[in-house]
């Protein structure tokens, strides 16, 4: 049977309160069909890694027809032709540097000549500074959603939940892992997994 990219997708699997697979998500579907044979009358909940979110997987059937399900539902990998990368030219390689057109005021071109390197080697650091930020920025927000899904699903009714949400958002890590040290370790523990990216800033 061929697997779907989607299938692929880190996850992990709690059962009540309690980590029960982690693996890839045909992993996770196989273990669950192998060892829980009465999954339906469980609280089994899958989570994607990347987006803490729980996914939802129809258990009726053997284990293969639960898999053809998830490949007919995700699509069939892409022909590998489309990922093909074009054959290397010998010779010297391209630096790929584009010129093009910028518009700035008198001051602006002052400040930039006066720049060690000048005004390119400037604009291409101030550029790249601003694009590693940006990258920051997307890994905190990510890590802060998926933990926030996780946490909805899973711990809502923990102690001192709305406080843990505040100190998530706020950046403040030593308070967002003393708030969450007496909650039950399985899902403590794949919080801090989620939320690792979330404090990013403050380490950097």
């Amino acid at each position: 049977m061929q697997v779907s990219p989607n299938n692929s997708i880190s996850c992990t699997a709690f059962v009540e309160r309690d980590c029960f697979a982690k693996g890839t998500l045909q992993h996770v579907v196989i273990t669950v069909k192998e060892n829980l044979e009465d999954s339906k009358f469980v609280q089994l909940l899958i989570f994607n890694d990347l987006t803490g979110k729980p996914i939802d997987i129809d258990f009726r059937g053997n284990t293969a027809e639960v898999l053809e399900r998830l490949n007919s539902q995700a699509g069939h990998i892409p022909d590998t032709k489309e990922h093909e990368q074009p054959a290397r030219r010998v010779g010297r390689p391209k630096l790929g540097v584009v010129s093009g057109e910028v518009t700035l005021l008198p001051r602006h071109w002052d400040w930039l000549k006066a720049q060690p390197g000048g005004a390119s080697v400037t604009l291409r650091r101030l550029i790249d500074e601003a694009r590693r930020s940006g990258e920051n920025e997307n890994k905190v927000r990510t890590a802060q959603e998926a933990s926030y899904h996780f946490m909805t699903a899973m711990a809502g009714d923990f102690p001192q939940y709305e406080e843990v949400l505040r100190a998530l958002y706020a950046g403040n890590k030593d308070h967002f892992y003393g708030l969450i040290d007496d909650w039950i370790t399985d899902i403590r523990d794949y919080i801090k997994t989620l939320a690792k990216g979330a404090f990013i800033q403050e380490e950097s």
